[in-house]
């Protein structure tokens, strides 16, 4: 089976290259000594920080092949490749909600760094599905739990 392609900003293949980096030169060293020195407080087989530290290898050994995997499987978008006339994943858009008249902006990115948190939005959230392609000036009606919302799409940049 293929393996899915991972779209990144610049930004983002940056944070991944970063996270990547320090669990394999810090995280495990660090992991590496808790071992050891829980393995010096004796029998293993009942020792509850042997097994943490153990859990915690475990984790930072499979963050590192997913992110090695990511990163194999990136496709990078530069903001030259950006379009304004209609939205796309490394677009900036602005939209209207028509019922309350809030007004938001989003960054559109790959699920890989999606951060609602931070204004920035999967292509393949409902907000990013419901955008993608379309136009400035364009109503766009987005499927929620609660219903549909629909927003106007006021401006779109790089």
């Amino acid at each position: 089976m293929a393996e899915k392609e991972v779209i990144l900003t610049q930004e983002g293949l940056k944070k991944l290259e970063e996270e990547l980096e320090h669990l394999k030169s810090v995280k495990r060293r660090e992991v590496a000594e808790r071992i050891k020195v829980a393995i010096g407080y004796g029998d293993i087989s009942e020792n509850s920080e042997y097994e943490d530290a153990k859990n915690e290898q475990a984790f930072v050994e499979g963050r590192v092949i997913t992110l090695e995997k990511m990163l194999r499987n990136a496709r990078i978008i530069n903001n030259d490749e950006v379009d304004t006339d209609a939205v796309n994943v490394g677009s900036i858009v602005i939209l209207k909600d028509l019922e309350f008249g809030d007004i938001v902006e989003y960054s559109i990115v790959g699920t890989a760094e999606s951060d609602p948190f931070q204004n920035k939005i999967s292509n393949e959230s409902p907000v990013g599905k419901a955008i993608l392609g379309k136009r400035k000036g364009a109503i766009v009606d987005v499927s929620v739990p609660a219903g549909v919302i629909q927003y106007e799409i006021i401006d779109i940049k790089k």
